[in-house]
């Protein structure tokens, strides 16, 4: 619609419409055209403008190597953007007065601790969802990263043995592991799992009809797209494109902090819901305007990453963290939106609302310059903004960021010291604990060392020698961070602990090593 033809229409009906109030004219052919030139199988977006979808449709494939197309209703998993449906989940929750935002969560879970039993009393149902508890970045996602063992339930009981890194409610520090204990007291509250009322609460009611909060329901819809990484190249990001295992996902424990998967369409329909605090579009509220306002009510203030000089337009000057939803300001705007990643898959959900408009972007890719990318050229264009370049600005950024860590890897595994081990590789071998983890054996066999994280089905693989008394994992799946791992020896020479930590810089944070403290088992080999 051209901006002559937009006039006119004001000037009949009286309603100014804006010549951004539609989606760029040309972007289909510039979503493909990016597709194509970064090698992303596929993408889905969403646009939601005054209360209508304006756009629900994808691009490219669901999957490498075959034909099927992703279009509208195509699912795709969207990480930690189904941070802000638990808090909706538990937003019904609190209209129905069956709990309150600032309960202490041990009125709901009697049962419930974190390591220190001041904080046990005092954190409530809020604090689990801003991310301000004490714990660290990332703080015992490995008890759900890459996959598990264990239920919910065991996870949420370990929490009590996470130790905090700050003292509580004092700063900002990302986690998944608070979600997870959201999504228990759900279970304990209404007797319903958080599958099961995310399902008949949210979802269905929201009219997201091809959504799925259980990975065996998902597996069971065609019209799905699978995970895909680049794994070949010295560090993820880099190599060849290739299909993941798709059930080889993340475990599911830890889905309140991101276990959804969601159409274009199904999008479209949550993002009419949140623009309309939380009014469905046939008038009746799927929760309260008052619970709304209080979602996006922000709570703990975030750190700002300084952003490099051609990204600086992008840079906040204010960021926090809501229920469920980070607040912050672009361009003089306020700006609520929340990314979300699992292996293989991203997603950003975005609102403006003083213009009314909401986009979300899905792909079955770890091309996040190309998200960005999109991203802040959708908000360039609602805001009536000149071109920034922002696809091509982005991409750079992400192909820079790798570069950074194939260089740090270079020189860090320049020149090892040629020096140890100081035992016999056999010396090295027990069972180790880790009380919030669980158990690491480390095994002597005929071939050398292999390690196993036996809370983790399939972590494991061989130890290499790298120096003194440190190894490098060698895990037999390759999609699994590799981490340097160190023996601590007293004056007797014998194994008194092991720490680890990533071998890359940019390991994603849920690869959360450095948080374990190992301990030999005594008498267990």
């Amino acid at each position: 619609m051209t901006s002559a033809r937009l006039i006119t229409l004001s000037l009949l009906f009286g309603t100014a419409v804006p010549a951004w109030a539609e989606p760029p004219k040309d972007i289909a052919e510039q979503v493909e055209a990016l597709r194509q030139e970064i090698g992303a199988p596929g993408v889905s977006i969403a646009i939601v403008e005054d209360g209508k979808t304006t756009l629900s449709r994808g691009w490219g494939v669901r999957k490498l190597g075959e034909r099927a197309p992703v279009d509208g209703q195509t699912i795709f998993q969207t990480g930690s953007t189904g941070k802000a449906m638990t808090a909706a989940a538990l937003a019904i929750l609190v209209d129905e007065g069956k709990i309150g935002w600032d309960d202490p969560v041990i009125q709901h879970m009697p049962w419930f601790r974190m390591y220190d039993p001041w904080v046990t009393r005092e954190i409530t149902i809020r604090d689990l969802l801003v991310h301000r508890s004490g714990l660290g970045l990332g703080q015992g996602d490995l008890m759900f990263v890459p996959r598990t063992h264990l239920t919910r339930k065991q996870t949420v009981e370990r929490v009590a043995y996470l130790k905090p890194q700050t003292s509580f409610r004092s700063s900002y520090a990302y986690d998944n592991i608070l979600y997870a204990v959201a999504g228990q007291l759900i279970e304990e509250v209404t007797g319903q799992t958080w599958e099961a009322f995310m399902r008949d609460r949210v979802l269905r009611p929201g009219g997201m009809k091809n959504a799925t909060s259980d990975s065996e329901d998902r597996f069971r819809i065609p019209n799905r797209s699978w995970p895909h990484a680049r794994l070949s190249g010295p560090l993820r990001g880099l190599g060849d494109q290739q299909a993941l295992n798709e059930r080889d996902e993340l475990g599911r424990n830890g889905a309140p902090a991101g276990g959804l998967a969601l159409s274009a369409d199904d999008m479209a329909a949550w993002l009419k819901i949140q623009l309309a605090h939380g009014a469905l579009p046939n008038g009746k509220p799927l929760f309260s305007e008052a619970q709304a306002a209080e979602m996006w009510k922000p709570v703990t203030m975030m750190p700002i990453t300084p952003l490099p000089d051609a990204l600086k337009p992008a840079q906040p000057t204010m960021q926090s963290y809501a229920l469920g939803w980070q607040v912050q300001d672009y361009r003089g705007h306020q700006i609520i939106s929340h990314g979300g990643g699992v292996f293989g898959s991203i997603t950003r959900v975005v609102m403006i609302p003083e213009k009314n408009v909401g986009f979300a972007i899905m792909m079955n890719s770890e091309e996040s310059g190309m998200l960005l990318g999109l991203t802040y050229k959708l908000l360039d264009h609602y805001l009536d903004q000149p071109d920034e370049g922002w696809t091509k600005k982005w991409q750079d950024w992400y192909k820079e960021r790798l570069a950074g860590g194939v260089e740090y890897l270079k020189q860090a595994q320049a020149a090892p010291a040629k020096v140890g081990p100081s035992l016999d590789p056999a010396r090295y071998a027990g069972r180790y604990r880790d009380p919030w983890y669980g158990d690491v054996v480390v095994a002597s066999t005929p071939q050398g060392l292999t390690i196993d994280f036996t809370s983790t089905p399939r972590m494991a693989g061989r130890l290499k020698h790298w120096q003194y008394d440190s190894f490098v994992t060698d895990f037999d799946d390759p999609a699994i961070e590799p981490a340097y791992v160190t023996f601590a020896l007293d004056a007797d020479g014998k194994v008194t602990g092991v720490t680890m930590k990533a071998v890359s810089k940019i390991a994603d944070f849920s690869w959360d090593y450095h948080d374990l403290d190992l301990k030999p088992v005594e008498g267990k080999k």
